[in-house]
């Protein structure tokens, strides 16, 4: 039976394959030199920092404006991100903040871009400008999207290897094997599959979540007004990662918590959450219990989202409470989506909506992957207990509206405060480990020295972190990530896994921003396979959070603590895997 599914799920995607690939190969290339055309006399020439642009030059990665004026060597160069009809332009020289527009209109000889405030209309041009110096130009900008982009055949069977080595490993560590309902496991991967490529391939469906995200970086904005209030002119420091964290990212942890407490005590969470249950219960046959908690960890906490099902938690099946612990480990919360979005985006907001772009797609389709992985590791054999109503808990957070919030606002200075003292805490072990590895171990033996030759300098010395890149590296590659690569993703693997997400990401952001990640697909991949709260740490939060909620339960929660980090740590993966094998 698994290979019949597993025959069938190959051929969908075969199915789906020549139609992405016509396509992208139809779409029109920018590459090229392109000239202003104003076709209405009355329209504007539009401008850079107020001079005209005459004409533009794109090259793979790389653009150069060519400004009017006498000085020849005006003009404006740097990097560009092009994908379906999204164009982002990163200026290097001279120095600027990005731009993101929408291309209406692009053509053999038309070329034509907007945003809100500026209109730029181009045809191609025959003429010979000065090519070389727009197709050279190279940006100081760590996310190159011309390495590593497309769905290609490469992509497809190395997304394959990943996804057949996932499901193997859960259905060797399976409890009843023979149980397993493998047409609902197929089903999970279709309801993945199609997400993403509607997310990631169809423009409509990109236009929409792009819009999304770029009104929740807005929101994450203007939300800043509040520590702009508290903090005042400390705000007006350079942008390390210690201030992105200390004046950011916390203070957004905080916000974020209250906001999603006053959606909670309002109704409108629990309204978005039995939707997104309601497809799940009908299309994979789940449980009313388990359709919710998956849909409301989406949106809230692995502590939180149990609340939505508290009616049900004593009566529930063990196979229910492992899907329900193992879509807590595989999603995460509202209020840490918005701390990951800044410390990934840092102060640019085009990167802040790029990847607030991929940490909504992750966290929606990492909901089917931990149903799936939870499934075979722990198949329902309690058909009869089994209650599929759809009723979500109307319990409500606080007395009244102000109170809900002040209990949001304290529920996130606690995990604000968690945060920064668990990085505080890991940071220093992990600083005192390398020290030991490195100057007590690899100084005497000259280990420090081969490592550098070995990894080409990106680590000086034995370290944790090369280590665990070096413990986690097989798993890199088998989920997709380019090879120049895996070292340094399966140390952001064990860092999430042995340490936490927090620091995960954080890493994520220095080998993002320093350049050590060289391809853009292993960027991606590590932002997907981040996504998830499963750690250790996670063990025991899941064990008392739940177990209040449920004393009853208790001994089942602490017996299958290993088992959902397995599982939430695998329905990261093939969600990282389906997403790095269609992303393009």
């Amino acid at each position: 039976m698994f290979y019949r599914v597993l025959i069938s799920f190959v051929f969908s995607i075969l199915m789906l394959a020549p139609a992405i690939s016509a396509a992208q190969t139809g779409q029109v290339s920018l590459e090229g030199i392109w000239n202003s055309s104003v076709s209405n006399p009355g329209d504007k020439q539009a401008t850079f920092k107020g001079v005209a642009v005459d004409s533009v030059a794109f090259g793979k990665s790389n653009f150069t404006y060519y400004l009017a004026g006498e000085d020849s060597l005006q003009n404006a160069t740097g990097n560009y991100f092009y994908d379906l009809n999204e164009l982002t332009l990163y200026f290097v020289e001279p120095q600027s903040e990005p731009k993101r527009y929408t291309v209406e209109n692009l053509t053999g000889e038309l070329l034509v871009y907007k945003n809100d405030s500026e209109s730029f209309d181009f045809s191609r041009t025959v003429e010979p400008l000065d090519v070389a110096a727009a197709t050279t130009t190279k940006a100081d900008f760590a996310i190159d999207p011309s390495m590593g982009f497309g769905f290609t055949f490469k992509s497809f069977y190395r997304g394959m290897i990943g996804i057949v080595f996932i499901l193997g490993l859960c259905f060797a560590l399976s409890a009843h094997k023979r149980k397993i309902d493998w047409k609902l496991v197929a089903t999970g991967l279709g309801l993945q599959i199609l997400f993403a490529v509607l997310v990631l391939k169809v423009p409509a469906v990109a236009y929409v979540f792009d819009w999304v995200s770029n009104k929740v970086v807005d929101f994450l904005n203007v939300s800043e007004a509040g520590a702009d209030f508290v903090f005042g002119s400390l705000i007006d420091v350079n942008s390390s990662l210690g201030y992105i964290f200390a004046f950011k990212v916390l203070p957004t942890i905080v916000f974020f918590s209250a906001f999603t407490s006053l959606l909670y005590y309002l109704g409108i969470l629990q309204k978005i959450v039995y939707v997104f249950a309601w497809v799940m219960s009908k299309t994979m046959r789940l449980s009313g219990s388990e359709s919710l908690a998956a849909a409301a960890n989406i949106f809230i906490g692995q502590t939180e989202a149990p609340l939505v099902v508290k009616p049900y938690l004593d009566k529930m099946t063990k196979s229910e409470i492992l899907c329900l612990m193992v879509g807590g480990m595989a999603t995460i919360a509202g209020g840490v989506l918005a701390a990951f979005i800044a410390f990934l985006g840092g102060d640019s907001d085009v990167e802040k909506i790029i990847f607030t772009k991929h940490l909504l797609t992750a966290s929606i389709m990492s909901a089917p992957a931990a149903i799936i992985i939870a499934k075979i590791l722990f198949p329902e054999t309690e058909e009869d207990k089994i209650d599929r109503k759809l009723d979500i808990s109307k319990e409500k957070i606080g007395s009244n509206v102000l109170d809900a919030i002040s209990r949001g606002t304290t529920d996130g200075l606690k995990l604000a405060v968690n945060v920064g003292a668990m990085l505080l805490v890991f940071t220093a072990i992990m600083a005192v480990l390398n020290w030991m590895l490195g100057d007590l171990i690899g100084d005497p033996t000259g280990l420090n020295d081969k490592i550098v030759q070995w990894t080409d300098g990106r680590y000086t010395s034995f370290s944790m972190q090369y280590i665990l890149g070096n413990l986690f590296a097989p798993v890199a590659w088998l989920i997709g990530v380019p090879l120049e690569d895996v070292v340094a993703v399966g140390q952001l693997l064990g860092e999430k896994t042995i340490l936490n997400e927090f620091f995960a990401y954080a890493s994520l952001s220095t080998l993002k921003n320093t350049g050590v990640l060289v391809n853009y697909r292993s960027i991606v991949i590590s932002t997907y396979a981040l996504c998830g709260f499963a750690n250790f740490a996670s063990i025991g939060i899941q064990i008392g959070g739940i177990g209040v909620l449920a004393p009853s339960q208790r001994k089942v929660l602490a017996k299958f603590g290993i088992r959902a980090l397995i599982g939430g740590t695998c329905a990261a993966l093939l969600t990282a895997t389906i997403a790095g094998m269609l992303f393009g």
